[in-house]
Order: C-alpha cells, then sequence, then structure tokens
C-alpha cells in the first residue's frame, strides 16, 4: 500500500485560491479516513462513494490507505473537482475514481459513504435524502467536518433520512457522524421552488446552491439598479450566478440581451438552468459550469453582474472576489460595465478600479455597496 501521510501531505488547492492560511487537508479529513478504514477494509471495487471531497484527501486517502478501486465521487465545486483530478494524477492514482452527478449512478449498490459535511442544512439534507434512496439498504455513511462548523441541527437532518444516527468524540476540534439504516424517502423534496412575488420570478433552488429559493438581500440591492445597467448591451454575463435570479431578472427586463450565467456550483448550474426554464427565459439564458469565466473568451461580453463571495470554502478569504475582478477585466470589451454588490467593509472599489477600469459607487445602504466599472483605457493597453 502507498503511504497515506505522504500522499496527503503532497495534496494541493490548485486551481482553487491557494493561501499560508488555507489548506488542502484537514483534521477532519483524517479523521474520516480514520474512522471509515473497517468499513472501507472491508468494502470491495465499487462500493465506495464520496461526496464533497474538497480537494482529493478522502478518495486519494482511501485509495492508498485499501487499495480501493472504482471509487464513485462527486463534488459540488468545479475547483474541487479539478484539484482531486490534478493530484490524482500527480501522485498516479487517478485510474481509481470516477466523477458522478449527485443521483442513482453515484450511489447503486453503494456500501459506504465519506461525506464532507456542507455548511448548509438544505444541502445536507438533499444529500442524505439522495443517499437512502439510491445507495445499498446497508449503506453506511460516515460524514464529518470542523468543529466550528457543526450544529447539532445537522443530525437532526440526518435522523430524518437515517433511523441510526451517531456522532464521535472530537478530536482535533473536529467530529464525525455515522448514520445507518436508510429510511425509504418519499416524494423528492429538492429542487425547491418559491414564486418572489416583488420581482415576478419564480426560483428552483437545489440544496447546495447559496440562499436556496430566497432572494439574498445583496441581490435584492443590486437589483434596484437594473436599469442603469449598460442599456445597449447585447451580451451580458451573470458571474457567481447561484440560482441565476440576476440572469433571469435581466432577461426578462430586456427582450433582446442574451445572458450567460457562470459559477463552480454544481446545484447552482442546475439551479440557475430551471429557475430559467420556469421564467420563459431559458433560449436567452445559458448556464455554465465554470471557474471565474476561465472559459469565456477575451473582450466578449458588454455588461456582467457579480455579488461576489466574501469566503473560500469555510474561511473567510477575499481570494475568490479578487479571482473574479482579475477575469471581468479580461472578458469585458473596453467600454463594457461591470456591476458589483459587496459588504462595505470589503472595499474592493480600489482592487476593481485596478483590474477592471474606473469605478464609481451608485449606491450604498448600511451592509451593502453598489459600483459599476467601467472597462477603460488600461486594458485596451493589454490588447
Amino acid at each position: 500500500m502507498l503511504e497515506v501521510d505522504d500522499i496527503l501531505s503532497r495534496l494541493r488547492r490548485y486551481p482553487d485560491v491557494e493561501a499560508v492560511n488555507l489548506y488542502a487537508v484537514d483534521a477532519a479529513d483524517r479523521l474520516i479516513l480514520d474512522t471509515a478504514a473497517d468499513l472501507l477494509a472491508a468494502a470491495g471495487p465499487g462500493r465506495v462513494a464520496v461526496i464533497d471531497d474538497c480537494y482529493g484527501a478522502l478518495t486519494l486517502g482511501a485509495a492508498a490507505a485499501h487499495g480501493l478501486r472504482d471509487i464513485r465521487v462527486h463534488q459540488d465545486l468545479l475547483t474541487g473537482e479539478q484539484a482531486l483530478a490534478n493530484n490524482a494524477r500527480a501522485i498516479d492514482l487517478a485510474d481509481r475514481y470516477s466523477a458522478h452527478d449527485l443521483g442513482p449512478d453515484l450511489l447503486d449498490g453503494v456500501t459506504v459513504v465519506l461525506l464532507r459535511l456542507p455548511r448548509m442544512l438544505s444541502g445536507l439534507a438533499e444529500i442524505a435524502e439522495t443517499v437512502a434512496r439510491f445507495a445499498d439498504p446497508q449503506v453506511t455513511v460516515i460524514a464529518g467536518g470542523r468543529d466550528k462548523y457543526l450544529t447539532p441541527a445537522m443530525n437532526d437532518v440526518l435522523a430524518d433520512y437515517f433511523s441510526g444516527v451517531q456522532a464521535s468524540r472530537g478530536r482535533q476540534k473536529s467530529r464525525t457522524i455515522t448514520a445507518t439504516g436508510p429510511k425509504m424517502p418519499g416524494t423528492p423534496q429538492f429542487p425547491l421552488r418559491e414564486q418572489l412575488d416583488d420581482i415576478a420570478v419564480q426560483v428552483v433552488a437545489h440544496g447546495a446552491a447559496f440562499s436556496g429559493p430566497r432572494l439574498d438581500i445583496g441581490t435584492r440591492f443590486l437589483l434596484e439598479h437594473l436599469d442603469r445597467m449598460k442599456p445597449d448591451a447585447r451580451e451580458a454575463i451573470d458571474l457567481g450566478c447561484g440560482t441565476g435570479i440576476l440572469a433571469t431578472a435581466l432577461a426578462k427586463a430586456r427582450p433582446h440581451i442574451t445572458v450567460v450565467g457562470t459559477d463552480q456550483s454544481a446545484a447552482a448550474v442546475a439551479s440557475a438552468r430551471a429557475t430559467a426554464a420556469a421564467n420563459g427565459v431559458g433560449e436567452r439564458v445559458t448556464v455554465v459550469r465554470d471557474d471565474a469565466m476561465a472559459a469565456v473568451g477575451d473582450h466578449s461580453a458588454d455588461l456582467v453582474l457579480c455579488n461576489p463571495p466574501f469566503h473560500v470554502g469555510a474561511a473567510v478569504h477575499t481570494g475568490s472576489a479578487i479571482k473574479m475582478f482579475a477575469e471581468t477585466g479580461r472578458v469585458l470589451r473596453p467600454g463594457g460595465e461591470l456591476w458589483t454588490v459587496y459588504n462595505s467593509h470589503l472595499n474592493y472599489r480600489g482592487v476593481m478600479d485596478r483590474l477592471v477600469g474606473k469605478t464609481d459607487v451608485v449606491g450604498r445602504n448600511r451592509k451593502f455597496t453598489v459600483t459599476r466599472s467601467v472597462c477603460g483605457l488600461h486594458t485596451a493597453r493589454r490588447e
């Protein structure tokens, strides 16, 4: 067998943001692997599924420690999927796993599920419902995370779908929850649907999509400025589209515009596509799973809308937002506009002025700032 500690020490986060306070492996990954060790040793090929493995520690750790093959993996975030692929190639384990959507192909016949607990309870509920519906009736789920992000409500959610739910003792500020005895669920709960009458949009949301079927207050504030956003725009991008509210609202307000929604979350992409279709603009709203518009061509858009994150995974970190602004400067045509809403204390204005173009504050309330950046001369010089 390969030395697991050596494998884990070599993992990287790339292409996700890398920094001295951000790690590819943590104590929760190691605790999940240790807790599941006997189950993994007894599992045959194709009987193990890994869900939301951050950067490959669970998948590659299980493969290395127990010689496992045909591990089935689902990762909501594209950067995690790409990091796992990069790490697997680097340590010659790329043939040990395959990627799947959250559904029957991932779980049919599976007896062991390793899960990094998501912070959103709705995301956990959709995962638990899917495992209970499609996995082997003898399945055992070993779910874990860092203590500071775990809540008693997570046990309650798992108990809705499993008859046995047992939390472990803590170790290195981490903990696992073991779930057994899946209860056959009834009608699928997800995706959720909600009509937002104040903006005349029906939202469709899978469990892991940010803000669920609700309209978060930052997006609501940005929507107040919709009429002022580059009136002559023909190609627009909703960057980090979530459930697709901005993309759908813009397409409904302007019959001649086409919009591309991009997000690295598989749940967000599925939600945004469904939201656009539910509001009759699916033909003009295209949604792609992408990391900060990496696949979008240079100077190909007139307008970009963005409600950027202020965290990377569970850590407060502005690296993802800065990456988004840098790509926006590349994607916008000269004279194109970026409209952004962000928590005012983050003070992104100077960053956008440098990476995109002249940036002005167009709205501010007690919590949020809305800015317009015009792609300017410094962008033209890079051409």
